[in-house]
This record gives structure tokens, sequence and C-alpha cells, in this order.
């Protein structure tokens, strides 16, 4: 049997793509045998050997090719739960709330009015004015859960591409009005801290509690930062 060129060449395997412009995807977890599984540092997918390379090198951790798909995209579950990002202005965040039935998407809308499909978009969508009652209600598959998405590059390896973190967290959901806000004071791109922070904590009933849950700190206008020379 013929071997395919990238069995011999690697540099000449074929890239997998995402269907946006990012380079790779953020993510404070992974799945095995189907079980969601946290995390204690960022993982990282991409599709281009390159930037798994370069991600290995900043961030530690070492790439390894998924077998979980025909895209053959390679993850780097790297040594750090905190990283430096440049993020464009407040549009580089975006949230929503979706409830799924399976692969259909059945609720989707705002917190205040439907944005899909087109026949109810604009319509009041009648969830819960509360953050606590959406959980609620989420919780229980009767009520959306919130679908945030942040778009950025690496302070540190700016010219490597657009990556995006996608999360349902609703630790972060609860405070991106202040992210929003921060944001919006500053004029263009922004330097922040994209952290995994871990939240430990005991119940009344004594059972102790611990997770990690995605935080955005905005520190100060990018212009600024790569003009201050300790930078």
């Amino acid at each position: 049997m013929a071997l395919r060129i990238f069995e011999t060449d690697p540099a000449a395997k074929p890239k997998a793509t995402f269907s946006d412009d990012t380079v790779g995807r953020f993510s404070g977890g992974k799945q095995e045998n189907g079980i969601p599984v946290a995390l204690p540092a960022w993982r990282v997918s991409t599709g281009d050997p390159e930037v798994a390379t370069a991600i290995a090198q900043l961030m530690g951790g070492s790439p390894v090719e998924t077998d979980s798909t025909s895209e053959n995209f390679i993850d780097v579950e790297t040594a750090t739960d905190k990283v430096k990002v440049v993020l464009s202005g407040p549009d580089a965040i975006s949230s929503d709330l979706k409830l799924w039935n399976g692969p259909s998407l059945i609720h989707h809308c705002d917190g205040v009015e439907f944005l899909s499909p087109d026949e109810d978009k604009g319509r009041p969508c009648h969830c819960p004015a509360l953050m606590e009652d959406r959980k609620a209600a989420a919780k229980s598959k009767r009520g959306p859960a919130p679908s945030i998405s942040v778009a950025f590059r690496l302070a540190e390896d700016y010219d490597l591409g657009v990556f995006k973190l996608q999360t349902g967290s609703w630790k972060l959901a609860e405070v991106l009005h202040e992210v929003d806000n921060a944001l919006s004071k500053i004029d263009g791109e922004a330097l922040c801290s994209l952290e995994l922070e871990l939240v430990e904590y005991t119940t009344k009933k004594g059972r102790d509690v611990s997770y990690r849950k995605p935080v955005i700190r905005v520190i100060k206008a990018w212009n600024e930062a790569i003009a201050d020379p300790k930078f």
C-alpha cells in the first residue's frame, strides 16, 4: 500500500480547521469515555502543528494528536492556569442563553428576547429575571444556560493568531457586565489575564467542594502594555 505523503513528511499533513477564523480553542476540561473531566490548567486544541508547538513552548505541556475525530486535531494540556491575552474590546465577547435537546437548539435568547429562530426573534422569552432562578431552570432542563464566547490573541505571541474560549460558566456570566464595562473604558485593544481560578469551600453539610472557574481580568490598554519596557 502506498504511503500518503504526510506519513513520511509530517509537515505536509493537511491542517484541520475550525469553522471560524480561529487557530485554536481554549478549554478548562476534556472528555474521557464520554464523561466531562475538569483540568487544573488550560487545554488548547488546534489543527495546526506549528500552533501546537508554540503553545507547548509558551504554556508547557506536549502536543498530542487526538484520535476522536477524523480531522486530526492536536491537544496540548498545558501547565498553566493563567495566561495574558489581548482582547479587541467589548466586541470580543459574545454571550447568550441556549437550551439544547440533543443536537437541536430549542431555546435561544438573551434573557429578555428570543434571538432565534427568525419567526420568534424579538419576542419575549419569559426567562426569569434573577440569575439564581435562571440557574435553577437550567438545572432542571426547563430553561437555557449561558453560551459565552471569548476571542483573543496571546500577549506573548500576538501574531500566532486568534484563539477562542467557549464556556457555559454561570460564574463568568454573573460578572460579564463588569468585564464589558472595564473593556469599554479602554480605547482599543486591552491586555487581560485569562485564568482558571480555583474555588474551594465546605458546604453546610460538611462536604468539601473544589472546582475551577474561568476568569477574565482586564489589566490595561494593549498599546500601554507594549510601550512599557518591563512588559
